[in-house]
Formats: C-alpha cells, sequence, structure tokens
C-alpha cells in the first residue's frame, strides 16, 4: 500500500457565534485539509486551522509546507512503513506542527484502514465514547452567564469558562456570575488563555476558592514560555493547573513535568504535529502520574473526529475538550465521529470513518 497523490484543499465555515478567547476573536473556521490516496483507492483525510497566535501556522504556511515539503518526501512511499513517514514528517522541517498534524491524521487514517479497525481500536480502544465539555467565550459577565445557561440547557454538565482578556476583577466577575448562574451541579474549567501575571493567576485562584465557586481546573494561566510563573501557581493554589500552550512537544512536557510546574497537561494535535507525538506526550505523563486532556483548536470534524479517536483510545486522557464542530453554522463531513449532545460516538468503519469531506477550493495537488 503506497502513497499515490496527496491533496490539498481549503474550507471555510461561519461560526454560529465569534468565538473570543485572550488571544484572539473568531468569525469563521478555516482550515487546509489534506486528502491522501493509496493505490489501493483508499482515501485518508486530514485538517489544519490556521492558528497563528498559538502554533505561529498561516493557511498559506501549511498549505506551502504539505505541498512544497512533504508531498515530495511521502508520494510513492509505503504505508506499511508508517513510522518511517512519521519519523521523515517531523525531521523535514522545523516547526509546521500544525501541516504535519493534518499529513499525520491522514497517515493514521489510511493505516488503521488497511488493517480493517476504526482509529481508536488500533490506537488503543481503552473506550468507545467520550464526553466533551462547551466553552463559554470572553464577553460581559451578563452574556457569559446567558450563555452558560443555554449550554446547559443543551445537554452539557462540564463548561469552559473563558477569560484574561480584561483584569482579574473582570475574570472574576465572569466566573462567579456563571457559576450563579447555572448552580453547583455543573463541573466549570477555568482557561486564561496566558492572559494573566504569575502573581495576579494565584490571588485570583485563591479568591476563586475562598468564596467556593468549586473550579474543577484553571488552564494556562501564565505566558507560554513562562514556566516559572506556571510553577509558582501551581504551589501556591489547591485548585489543579493544566498546562497548555506550555507543551507542545514531548521534550516540553518533560520539563513541565519534571519541575511540577502543572498538575495536569492539554494535547492538542496541532501543537504536537499529530497522533504519533501526541501519544508520546500522554505515555510521558502518564508516567509522571499526570492526566491529560485532549484538546483542539476551532476545527471541522475531519480533525476533531482524529483528536477524539486518540483521546478515547488511551486511559490517561480523562478530558475532552471537542466542542468546536458544534460552533458552526453547517457541517462538511460525511461520516466521522457523532454528537448526541455532549456524548460523542464513533462510526465503525475502519480508520476514521469519514467518507467525504466538502470544500470551498481546490489549491493544490502533490503526487
Amino acid at each position: 500500500m503506497f502513497i499515490q497523490s496527496i491533496e490539498v484543499m481549503r474550507q471555510s465555515t461561519p461560526l454560529k457565534k465569534p468565538f473570543k478567547t485572550a488571544l484572539r476573536t473568531v468569525h469563521h473556521a478555516e482550515s487546509v485539509l489534506v486528502r491522501i490516496q493509496s493505490d489501493d483507492g483508499r482515501v485518508g483525510w486530514g485538517e489544519a486551522p490556521a492558528t497563528i497566535v498559538i502554533t505561529g501556522d498561516s493557511l498559506d504556511s501549511i498549505q506551502s509546507a504539505v505541498e512544497n515539503v512533504f508531498a515530495p518526501l511521502l508520494v510513492g512511499r509505503s504505508l506499511l512503513a508508517y513510522e518511517q513517514i512519521l519519523q521523515t514528517i517531523h525531521h523535514a522541517m522545523v516547526g509546521s506542527s500544525s501541516a504535519k498534524a493534518a499529513v499525520d491524521m491522514a497517515v493514521y487514517d489510511l493505516v488503521a484502514q488497511h488493517c480493517g479497525l476504526p482509529l481508536y481500536q488500533f490506537l488503543g480502544g481503552y473506550r468507545d465514547q467520550i464526553e466533551t465539555d462547551f466553552t463559554v467565550s470572553v464577553n460581559s459577565p451578563q452574556e457569559m452567564g446567558e450563555d452558560a445557561v443555554r449550554y446547559v440547557q443543551e445537554g452539557f454538565n462540564v463548561l469552559k469558562i473563558k477569560v484574561g482578556k480584561d483584569d482579574i476583577q473582570e475574570d472574576l466577575a465572569r466566573i462567579k456570575e456563571v457559576r450563579d448562574r447555572v448552580g453547583s451541579g455543573i463541573r466549570l474549567r477555568v482557561d486564561a488563555n496566558q492572559g494573566w501575571l504569575a502573581k495576579d493567576a494565584i490571588r485570583a485562584i485563591r479568591r476563586m476558592e475562598d468564596w467556593g465557586l468549586d473550579i474543577e481546573l484553571v488552564e494556562q494561566p501564565v505566558k507560554a514560555h513562562d514556566i516559572d510563573g506556571l510553577k509558582a501557581v501551581t504551589d501556591a493554589v489547591e485548585t489543579p493547573v493544566m498546562a497548555d500552550e506550555s507543551v507542545f512537544s514531548p521534550a516540553q512536557a518533560i520539563e513541565v513535568l519534571q519541575r511540577r510546574a502543572a498538575d495536569m497537561i492539554n494535547i492538542k494535535l496541532m501543537k504536537a504535529g499529530g497522533i504519533y507525538k501526541a501519544q508520546t506526550i500522554n505515555h510521558i505523563a502518564e508516567e509522571f502520574g499526570v492526566e491529560c486532556m485532549v484538546g483542539s483548536m476551532i476545527e471541522s470534524r475531519v480533525a476533531i473526529t482524529a483528536a477524539a479517536h486518540l483521546a478515547a483510545s488511551k486511559k490517561n486522557i480523562t478530558r475532552c475538550d471537542f466542542d468546536a464542530p458544534l460552533m458552526m453554522l453547517s457541517d462538511i463531513v460525511d461520516g466521522g465521529v457523532r454528537y448526541d449532545g455532549r456524548v460523542m460516538t464513533f462510526p465503525q468503519e475502519a480508520g476514521l470513518g469519514i467518507r467525504s469531506v466538502a470544500y470551498n477550493q481546490s489549491v493544490g495537488v502533490g503526487i
């Protein structure tokens, strides 16, 4: 089974409501789609959104990496030697983690298809369904409270509250408003997206603890490079702290874990460069006794399906953040992971189970 062609396309899908964090505001889910076809007619799918403020990858840079770097190296290669292919992807260029992730997930899709297994079973098969949280974007406390109530009414029992865009007092008002509106039976996670300084984060989290807001975890309270600050926050508060942007690679995971700078790690395929390295990060964390979440950017059900298969396959992945497709006005995917409210289930087709994907523009083919 050989790689016959690699095709690159783009899609843009409006969101139901702008998605706002401390780092950016998103109105459309835009991504590069990768379609790899093998010589036996099978098709593997991958996707990479442009998240410049986090990964540094734009749509143009992702497209260029796939077309001009990866495709010439991979076309004609045997998918049965997929370890060689994945090593080639990661050594071919520095950075470009999103482009690597798109090609990586398409390769895994094809290999699992060849084995006749859904990808989550091929990777380990620990569970056959998962649950996602839903994200409350940064807005006024009143609007965030109204959004939170609506998401709970839609069946979500875990909410991620985005903060870090304004001053600490406004963030505390946002969190308290959401807790007051949804009651004590809903789990709340707080994500500052690097928006706080360490001392401010400690003060804010202690205030939340004093108020009894019962926050499950606080994600990435400080700048990604500030491992000293991350550790200071983790050491000073009772609420668990999760590293997100501080951990792209297995080496960064080792540093954070050895220093006990965080209590948990959020793995994202777009940061790790795909499933191959994401598994390594999870295995390292598991050896340190640290649980992982698998999260996502603003992605369609192509990339979300790949991330969900990974999350379902591993015991140590205990939390999921896969709400992005539910934020979109339309669905571009036929097949893939399915939603029943917060519950996500998997098709029994081999690989990702994606039959076809709609796209707006074909932008190139590498053969």
